[in-house]
């Protein structure tokens, strides 16, 4: 009896799709359509890392489009299911039925060490990204591609100069020219109904946090407060938005400025809560992703990071402190640099991205 095995719907241990639905059987069946390379993706996190790298998907459908693609990630909620084949979860299970199988091209775009272990491991004909030196279990870069992303990573001088951003990177990683592709991110729309927000619009979303690891990027409580303040003066609406570490805060600015504060809610309800705004500000951060990834309009507060590195689709403004400050990736900043962006500046940012 025939068996299509190279067929996308072919699953081996259950029967398909349209065996099920249409009783069709492989001899003759309508609805074949034959894998031509298998390509594996490795992008583990974070959270914010993988939403910003779906627009490699777009390219790699142009391509490769009947290949059968499958994406190794911490956070499969976040990888479109209807670009990508398989979306494996990264646990032991998932590694070692990769291990066992086989693949045309691996793209491993994440430098931490597992995922360059598990990318050695993996077999396959091509291998671009980066993998495991053991020579010294570090990452390397798998060929000339992935070099300048590899260089700028272990020195700052050389990230200071880069004016490549990361969707450039990443497509030149992977042998493409980037065309402006935009991410790829489902807004959960499932949640829309669950909000009560008593504000006018346009809605302006504060993302007040800024993740534990670089403070230095953190703006003053009393200036989120001020700016809430005087957008809602302006006759804008105001939300809050952030994560259980921002709980707090958030309830003290909304209490201070008369802004809207919901809660902190599990990431997909959070995504469709940012949704709801027409404008995000916010720092470096995994809101600063869904926001582009939603094409909302966005003003980005950077002041350790590169700012070429930030692709905002012409949808945004980047701001930096007027102060002048040499804390380049640093996780605190002696001069409490971010003080010297003021809130003038933010408000009048707002006013020209929303037009009004």
């Amino acid at each position: 009896m025939k068996v299509n095995q190279d067929c996308r719907y072919f699953r081996g241990d259950i029967p398909c799709r349209y065996h099920k639905s249409e009783g069709a059987e492989c001899a003759d069946c309508s609805f074949y359509d034959p894998i031509k390379e298998k390509i594996l993706i490795i992008k583990l996190g974070a959270a914010g890392d993988v939403i910003r790298t779906t627009p490699i998907l777009r390219r790699l459908k142009k391509e490769f489009p009947q290949a059968h693609i499958t994406w190794l990630t911490n956070s499969p909620e976040l990888v479109p299911a209807e670009w990508v084949d398989e979306i494996f979860p990264f646990d032991l299970a998932h590694s070692l039925l990769l291990q066992a199988g086989a693949f045309d091209i691996i793209y491993n775009l994440d430098k931490d060490l597992e995922a360059c272990a598990l990318a050695d491991l993996v077999s396959a004909h091509e291998k671009k990204g980066f993998l495991l030196n053991s020579e010294n279990n570090k990452c390397m870069p798998a060929g000339k591609e992935a070099e300048h992303k590899f260089l700028t990573g272990i020195f700052d001088s050389l990230n200071k100069k880069n004016t490549k951003s990361y969707p450039e990177e990443i497509f030149e990683i992977c042998g493409f020219e980037f065309a402006g592709e935009k991410y790829i991110l489902n807004n959960f729309s499932e949640y829309a109904t669950e909000w009560k927000i008593k504000e006018k619009k346009p809605l302006i979303g504060l993302n007040t946090g800024c993740g534990g690891r670089w403070t230095s990027r953190l703006w003053p409580e009393e200036y989120w407060i001020e700016l809430a303040k005087k957008l809602k003066k302006d006759g804008k609406g105001v939300l809050l938005l952030g994560g259980p570490d921002e709980h707090e805060k958030n309830k003290r600015i909304a209490r201070k400025s008369g802004a809207s504060y919901l809660g902190h809610f599990p990431l997909q309800k959070f995504i469709n809560l940012v949704d709801q705004c027409d404008l995000v500000v916010t720092a470096v951060t995994m809101a600063m992703h869904i926001a582009i990834g939603l094409e909302k309009k966005i003003i980005l507060f950077n002041n350790i990071f590169n700012r070429h590195e930030f692709e905002l689709y012409g949808m945004g403004e980047i701001l930096e402190p007027e102060l002048e400050c040499d804390c380049f990736f640093s996780p605190t900043c002696p001069n409490e640099c971010m003080k010297s962006l003021r809130v003038d500046t933010v408000f009048e940012s707002c006013g020209r991205l929303l037009g009004v």
